[in-house]
């Protein structure tokens, strides 16, 4: 089974709920936000911990579980997908 679609919005278009419904309906996914400042720095310094202990045979999985954990945004609209 292939795993459901999710999309994680971050930055300052991520607190406009309107843009969020227009991604989650465009895409027929769910929206997730993260609420953590600077978001793309904290990505970058988990691939960064990741480049780091890639010798030991750590998943990137396991690097970001204590990763805050994204919320649920919005969902898709009903029939939207076949707009």
């Amino acid at each position: 089974a292939v795993p459901r679609t999710r999309i994680l919005a971050t930055g300052g278009a991520s607190h406009n709920k309107k843009i969020l419904q227009v991604l989650s309906d465009v895409f027929n996914a769910p929206v997730y936000t993260i609420d953590t400042a600077n978001s793309a720095c904290l990505g970058s310094a988990y691939r960064a911990i990741h480049g780091l202990v890639a010798e030991m045979d750590v998943s990137f999985a396991d690097v970001v579980k204590l990763a805050p954990e994204p919320r649920l945004a919005v969902t898709p609209t009903a029939g939207a997908e076949e707009v």
